[in-house]
């Protein structure tokens, strides 16, 4: 029998199916660099703290701890995941020690009205980060839009039985879509990050690429993709009001029309 936090989890996604409809899109949310621009000051201190801690716990220099850290997150999704992989580090530690936010007032840089332009996107919006709970939310708090949000799907809650996950892990996409009733064809995953988008645009969702807020280079100095759109992205914008607006009129409204067209000729 299914426990009590499973049942209330499936109400809590009935619930929203009804509110929001059943023929409408649903957004995967991506938090950071996506809904906020990370890499104006949360970033470089959590990449910071992440490096201090590999150095602290494996002994190795700085420079072979940053390393380490820019390999595990490109390889694994999250530095948490390589972590304890091939160090057996405590997750819970390392989640706790390396998300201390600061004062959000001081640090936080998003969209201007970003609360009306998520709220102006048709469907559900569920946030799907490898951030920690503690770390996602009171970001999201400070945005102005967790009312907006059916449910924050952060990194603990990606784990099984069999371990931690992270995007882009195809076993938790497949889990997340049947546990809240997500029809693939009307799924769109909205990232900063390429490689989370290709690697899971193959479950049939769509894929929007949104630019506007990633630096020219990563925290070891190499440029960052920002040109071009590849073939797995569906729709690519620099911002939340791009993305509203492409929506409004032009490919994207087309995109999302199929979609839902295509959920109309074959439901669950």
């Amino acid at each position: 029998m299914p426990s009590s936090h499973v049942l209330s989890r499936r109400r809590r996604a009935r619930r929203a199916r009804s509110e929001h409809g059943t023929r409408g899109p649903v957004w995967l949310f991506d938090l950071d660099n996506t809904l906020h621009r990370a890499s104006h000051a949360i970033f470089p201190r959590i990449n910071h703290a992440m490096t201090a801690y590999i150095v602290e716990r494996l002994g190795l220099a700085q420079d072979e701890a940053n390393l380490l850290r820019s390999t595990y997150t490109e390889r694994y999704g999250a530095v948490l995941l390589g972590l304890i992989r091939h160090h057996a580090i405590d997750p819970h530690e390392f989640l706790a020690q390396v998300h201390v936010l600061p004062p959000l007032a001081e640090v936080l840089r998003a969209e201007r009205g970003i609360a009306r332009l998520v709220a102006g996107l048709p469907g559900r919006k569920i946030l799907l980060t490898n951030a920690p709970a503690n770390y996602a939310m009171p970001i999201v708090e400070a945005l102005g839009i967790r009312r907006h949000f059916e449910r924050c799907v952060s990194i603990e809650d990606m784990a099984d039985r069999r371990g931690w996950r992270a995007k882009p892990d195809a076993t938790m996409l497949r889990r997340l879509l049947v546990r809240e009733g997500l029809a693939p064809a009307r799924t769109w995953l909205v990232e900063d990050t390429r490689s989370h988008l290709k690697h899971l645009r193959h479950f049939g969702i769509k894929t929007v690429w949104i630019t506007g807020h990633l630096p020219i280079r990563n925290s070891l100095g190499k440029v960052m993709p920002r040109s071009g759109r590849p073939h797995y992205v569906d729709i690519k914008v620099q911002s939340l009001r791009e993305l509203r607006a492409s929506l409004a009129t032009g490919e994207g409204a087309k995109r999302v029309a199929r979609a839902t067209r295509s959920r109309q000729l074959n439901p669950n």
